[in-house]
């Protein structure tokens, strides 16, 4: 360990399978370890200035994945160290570099084994067909604060080289911790899911686009409105600009449903439209979806994090559509029925981890055109320092809550 750094760091760590007989606040507790030494070349010391706290992490609070470990998953942070064997090219590209970081780590970053998957370096030529897959699917991979790999709620972390992301200088710390949560966002796009003007002709004269659904009006459903908003305004500038060639075409603005106007609000100049949920149904009771909603929509994506949401959006999408599933519920979804799934022949789609350089890239945008910058400074309710990690978690999990942030030291 360099002179210059501590021997200690605070951190907060699960300890292990949840006790549901207690506050789900007390399965972790902060606590003093050694700063993590760096195990090869590939790896490097993180100095972690900002961590974001996510759905995800409260579900780990509740014993989803059965987690044992620092917890936290979203940061940035800045390289302040490498390990003796790493090249002087290495040291000068990165030492002293503000980075985020891509959360899963494949099976090539570990020197022990004699042999690996051949998902995370791609040997076999998956991504060629299957977007990224070697960044986000190595049969073996440990992932940040999630699965058997310590995360970004302490001072310091490792984490491999070949996962940072440089944060442009013009990105301060608050904005720059958005990045993986945009980038979850950003990945429906990647895999080409959505199409809001299609490239067919006939296609595009006869319905212009994709119908496009999003449920939950939380962090992560917010995050996919105004990515959806501003690939459809794209597209409508693109058909304008060959409005020639295309016959009246009929572009759909995506819709985001949610329980609570205040939060519809946020996205209203994203390019989307907002409604309530509520309107989905026929009556008060929400036990029958309105036939203006149902089976309606090419594309439902659900961030609900909720069984209800799952059942909902099952409901809104059209026979044979996308229904793609973007949140994780630790609870289960007691009394699932796949038959509409079945019966209408839905492709259902699970969609995680996406692109962190785009998702750096669109918050380094100013305005384009008539496409607005991203402000994500709207969605931070509070920050603590990590000495305060339970009232921030306790925060956090308030349904009035958008975004809590841990600050471990300004850049």
């Amino acid at each position: 360990m360099s002179s210059s750094l501590p021997n200690e760091m605070l951190a907060f760590v699960m300890h292990g399978e949840a006790n549901n007989d207690q506050d789900p606040l007390n399965n972790g507790s902060l606590t003093t370890l050694p700063i993590p030494s760096i195990p090869s070349a590939k790896y490097a010391l993180v100095k972690i200035l900002r961590a974001g706290i996510c759905n995800t992490d409260l579900e780990i609070l509740q014993g989803y994945m059965g987690f044992t470990g620092i917890l936290g998953h979203e940061f940035v942070g800045r390289v302040v160290q490498l390990h003796r064997d790493a090249s002087e090219e290495l040291k000068q590209e990165w030492l002293n570099e503000r980075v985020c970081g891509d959360i899963n780590l494949g099976c090539c970053n570990d020197d022990t084994r004699s042999e690996v998957c051949g998902v995370c370096c791609d040997s076999l030529a998956y991504d060629e067909r299957d977007a990224y897959m070697s960044r986000n699917h190595c049969p073996n991979r440990t992932v940040l604060g999630i699965l058997d790999q310590n995360g970004t709620f302490a001072e310091y972390m490792i984490i491999p080289i070949i996962n940072l992301h440089k944060v442009p200088s013009t990105l301060t710390d608050e904005v720059a911790v958005f990045a993986e949560p945009l980038a979850a966002a950003c990945r429906v796009v990647e895999q080409g899911l959505v199409q809001f003007m299609y490239s067919d002709e006939k296609r595009r004269n006869a319905r212009g686009g994709d119908r496009v659904a999003i449920l939950g009006d939380g962090k992560l459903g917010l995050c996919v409105a105004e990515i959806l908003g501003r690939e459809y305004i794209s597209c409508t500038n693109h058909a304008v600009t060959v409005q020639k060639v295309i016959h009246q075409p009929k572009l759909h603005a995506p819709i985001l449903f949610g329980k609570h106007q205040r939060k519809l609000d946020l996205v209203s100049n994203s390019g989307v439209q907002t409604k309530l949920v509520s309107e989905c149904y026929t009556d008060n009771t929400q036990s029958t979806v309105s036939p203006a909603h149902m089976n309606q929509y090419d594309v439902v994506i659900d961030a609900t994090g909720s069984p209800t949401g799952l059942t909902l959006a099952m409901s809104l999408c059209r026979p044979m559509g996308i229904l793609v599933l973007k949140s994780t519920c630790a609870s289960g979804v007691a009394g699932f029925h796949s038959a509409p799934i079945v019966i209408d022949e839905l492709k259902v789609v699970g969609s995680r981890c996406g692109p962190i350089d785009r998702a750096l890239e669109l918050l380094s945008k100013e305005t384009d055109g008539n496409i607005p910058p991203l402000e994500m400074k709207k969605y931070i309710t509070k920050t603590y320092p990590l000495s305060q990690v339970k009232e921030a978690l306790a925060c956090a999990r308030e349904k009035s809550t958008m975004k809590v942030q841990l600050v471990m030291e300004e850049s």
